[in-house]
């Protein structure tokens, strides 16, 4: 069709003009009621005053009445994704392991563990005012009972046969289990070495017959591990921890819900005989522990980031306004804006997660720009205007729309998270948008009253850096070569950002030097505690089986558990290999009468008997040979007091009896079934309606990064229905890294429009994003170079920094736009130097957290602000004197 053909102008461009005279509008209404509300709040200073304390009256009264905090960490996701769901169900299912104190307890031999951890769960379960359950799940009887039974076929074979070659020895002990006895089966010993007839199953445990009456003979008898002595490698199987598992009554009222018992738990516990003397140790994790330390060190961190902003924020003012009559006004303004923004959250959020509850010292950094931008332009029009009402009308219209614009624009760097399924952070950015419009608002009402009451001084200068206006012919003359240097920097930080990793582990982001995580960190170290578990809820035990068949296949899998677990296979094979062991070992196992008395003198004559057959032998051994060691502490403990004798008898032969107990029970195992199996097991694996479930133990070094992801991906492939803590760790990560995109998408989206909006012109749009994505992707490239990680905390920093950055890069193009021509010398540059020193001191005060993820946060959002202010201040001007000056007013400079 040729242009004839068209009536008038096209339908397209009508379009465009309709839409660019419709911002016109917007804009030039906007600009048009802004100063006559400055003047208006001016004048009608007291009452705003009175509406403004009473609007922070009530704002104080609903945080008061509703504001609360929670340290569950399951609450910073949405309930409806999948693995949340899958998690849920577990929990519902299996509620026995949610809210608990879990007491490990670790000595220098397994009977003094199990000994102390008996006696803890006793003096737990009579405390009904702070505990509502204990549990030993280590030391139930089923267990102890079939212990034989439970180990494997081979290893129940190589354990036997060890027993039966040392049955003479055993007999000994049986017959007189004490230091006397112990020297009469050493005896044996001896006398098959001379013979040419070393005992067999004797020898291994040798050399801890030599360190403890080593000991003994020092003045220094420690409790001898018959367990070790007689299971030898076996014993090492159940791990050198035990565990207590008290839930307790939790005080949500208080700072620390689980602090009370806590507390308790640590009381009883340090009066423990093995504890007090420093042998066995208790230490605490669990859930109530780790959650109580999180919030604790989260709100000490808070609290003083807070107090620290605040004081440095009136260092920074003072040095941007120089009068305290401007900054008494900031500060109250600041002051106001918070406590709104905090009954807001009160109202609309109520009970804050361990990342919202940042909120407060976000707010404190980035809305007193606000402030200091209007302060420092009322300045420079106070030069002008010698009438402080007209001075604050005409601030109003050069600095208003500029304000807003920068206040929606960082709104939206917050109100992004708000579509995410990430509810930790789309509640602060719910928080935090409004809070940038609440300070907005309040700076263009309140703080013109307040200034109208403190009434500043007109300035006998022009504002601005006088040393900085040398530095703009610089700028212009090398704007080449910077936007060249800043392109060539984005592009490396572009590589870069494919590179950085993301820790999505929570146990990374909470205070390593936190007991509970120390505790945590060591059970790692073995596969049998490694908390990085995968668990499935399956309809059936049938289902359940079939899905540990498959797990098992799975490279990286250590164990898998279910309830059939614990009904032992090889049943046949291995009650006939107990029967004939017992049928050989149970005349000797058998208890005698009466235990002989024991004396000193008795234990002396043996000690001497023994050490005159020993020490012969011994000079003709080598000199690593356990037995020489044996012949010389017996030798010294002839000649010992009767106190030493009796001590030395006591500690070594302490656990004696007890191990020779369960060596009898156990190898008089029966057959066992599932209806064997005690409900106190039952129910950890097996629900009333046939559910259950299956948990899968990891191989040692799966606990992060690549091998915990394909551990994940490889068990979510084989059974669908897989949950757990390491599955959560996994989908958290993806679950932050999809929001954070969402997030940044939409950011952009809605920063874009506005700015079509307010500026009116493709180009301008592209001068303020442009600086923008250099920021970002310079903060990329930073955050590579010193080697650290993103994490569910510091993540925030990226779409915030859209926010950020692009109220700077608004004020310097708006103004260049309303005719500013020396951008760095201008008082817009002093503003944005001293908002960033000022947001800078609220960010620094987070990286000095002692809480690892709020210092993470405070560290990027530093390093990001940086990058934002180097971009703004060096590549915009060079920018801005590339580009033909506009002809379209608007207000600024």
């Amino acid at each position: 069709m040729s242009l004839s053909g068209w009536s008038g102008t096209p339908p397209s461009v009508k379009s465009l003009l309709r839409k660019d005279r419709t911002a016109l509008n917007v804009a030039t209404a906007t600009r048009a009621l802004l100063p006559p509300l400055v003047a208006v709040c001016a004048r009608r200073r007291l009452v705003v005053l009175v509406l403004a304390l009473l609007i922070a009256a009530a704002s104080l009264f609903a945080a008061y009445r509703y504001l609360g905090v929670t340290t569950d960490t399951d609450k910073l996701f949405a309930a409806n994704l999948p693995w949340k769901q899958k998690g849920a169900a577990l929990a519902r299912a299996f509620p026995g392991e949610e809210d608990l104190i879990v007491a490990v307890v670790d000595a220098a031999i397994p009977e003094q563990a199990d000994e102390t951890a008996a006696a803890l769960a006793a003096k737990l379960r009579s405390d009904t005012r702070h505990f509502i359950s204990v549990q030993q799940p280590d030391a139930n009887p089923y267990l102890r009972r079939n212990a034989l039974l439970l180990i494997d076929k081979t290893q129940l074979e190589s354990l036997l046969n060890r027993t039966i070659d040392a049955q003479p020895f055993l007999g000994q002990l049986v017959a007189d289990p004490s230091l006397r006895g112990l020297f009469g089966a050493l005896s044996l010993v001896v006398e098959g070495e001379e013979r040419g007839q070393g005992l067999e199953g004797v020898g291994p445990a040798l050399s801890g017959f030599e360190t403890a009456l080593t000991r003994a003979a020092a003045g220094d008898p420690r409790p001898l591990s018959w367990q070790e002595l007689l299971a030898g490698p076996l014993a090492a199987q159940a791990g050198k921890y035990r565990f207590v598992l008290a839930k307790p009554h939790l005080d949500y009222g208080a700072l620390e819900p689980g602090g009370d018992a806590t507390a308790a738990l640590r009381a009883m516990a340090a009066t423990l005989p093995d504890v007090v003397a420093g042998s066995a140790h208790v230490r605490l994790t669990g859930s109530v522990v780790l959650d109580d330390e999180e919030f604790a060190t989260v709100a000490q961190g808070a609290v003083a980031g807070l107090v620290g902003s605040f004081v440095l924020v009136m260092v920074w003012l003072y040095l941007a306004v120089r009068s305290w009559r401007l900054m008494i006004p900031i500060m109250a303004t600041l002051v106001l804006g918070l406590v709104v923004t905090t009954g807001f959250a009160a109202i609309s959020i109520g009970t804050l997660n361990l990342i919202s509850v940042a909120f407060a010292v976000l707010f404190v950094g980035i809305a007193v720009d606000f402030s200091i931008q209007f302060s420092v332009r009322l300045r420079e029009r106070r030069h002008t205007y010698p009438d402080l009402i007209e001075a604050l009308r005409e601030t109003g219209r050069r600095a208003g729309a500029q304000i807003l614009v920068a206040a929606m624009a960082t709104a939206c760097g917050f109100l992004a998270f708000t579509p995410t399924a990430f509810v930790g952070v789309a509640q602060l950015g719910v928080i935090a948008g409004f809070g940038m419009l609440a300070a907005f608002f309040c700076t263009l009402t309140f703080l013109p009253a307040m200034l109208c009451l403190f009434h500043p001084r007109q300035e006998p200068a022009p504002v601005g850096f006088a040393f900085a206006r040398r530095l703009d012919p610089v700028v212009v003359e090398r704007r080449w070569p910077i936007a060249i240097g800043f392109l060539v920097l984005a592009a490396a930080g572009a590589a870069m950002a494919t590179t950085i990793q993301f820790d999505g582990d929570p146990l990374h982001t909470k205070n390593q030097k936190s007991e509970a995580i120390r505790v945590l960190h060591d059970l790692m170290q073995d596969p049998v505690t490694n908390p990085y578990t995968i668990e499935a809820l399956m309809p059936s035990l049938g289902a359940a089986e079939e899905a540990a068949k498959k797990y098992a296949a799975l490279p990286l899998t250590q164990s898998v558990l279910t309830l059939m677990s614990f009904v032992p296979e090889q049943q046949t094979e291995k009650l006939a290999l107990l029967a004939d062991a017992n049928s050989i070992l149970a005349p000797t196992l058998a208890p005698p009468a009466e235990d002989p008395p024991i004396t000193a003198a008795a234990l002396r004559k043996a000690a001497a008997s023994f050490a005159a057959k020993a020490v012969p032998l011994a000079a003709k051994l080598g000199a690593d040979d356990p037995m020489r060691g044996i012949g010389a502490a017996a030798l010294r403990l002839s000649t010992a007091p009767d106190a030493a004798l009796l001590a030395a008898n006591a500690a070594l032969t302490r656990y004696l009896p007890a191990q020779l107990d369960e060596l009898r029970v156990a190898l008089a195992a029966k057959p066992v079934t599932i209806a064997d199996v005690p409900d106190d097991i039952k129910r950890d694996w097996l629900l009333p309606d046939g559910r259950a479930r299956v948990q899968v133990l990891p191989k040692a070094g799966v606990s992060n990064g690549r091998a915990l992801r394909n551990f994940v991906k490889s068990a979510l492939r084989a059974v669908p229905q897989s949950a757990g803590s390491a599955v959560e760790i996994l989908k958290s990560a993806d679950t932050i890294t999809h929001a954070f995109q969402t997030a940044a998408y939409c950011a952009v989206i809605a920063i874009a429009v506005i700015l079509s909006l307010a500026l009116r012109r493709a180009l301008d749009v592209v001068l303020v994003m442009t600086p923008l994505l250099c920021s970002a992707l310079l903060t990329a490239l930073c955050l590579r170079l010193v080697g650290m990680s993103l994490n569910f905390a510091n993540i925030i920093a990226l779409p915030l920094l859209l926010g950020v950055g692009v109220s700077f890069n608004i004020y310097f193009v708006m103004n260049w736009r309303a005719g500013m021509h020396r951008p760095l010398g201008s008082a817009t540059a002093r503003a944005v130097v001293f908002s960033a020193l000022t947001t800078g001191t609220a960010f620094g005060s987070l990286a000095l957290s002692a809480h690892p993820g709020t210092a993470s946060m405070g560290e990027l959002l530093l390093m990001s602000l940086f990058c934002t202010v180097v971009t703004t201040l060096v590549l915009v001007p060079a920018l801005l004197a590339l580009m033909p000056r506009p002809h379209v007013p608007l207000g600024g400079v």
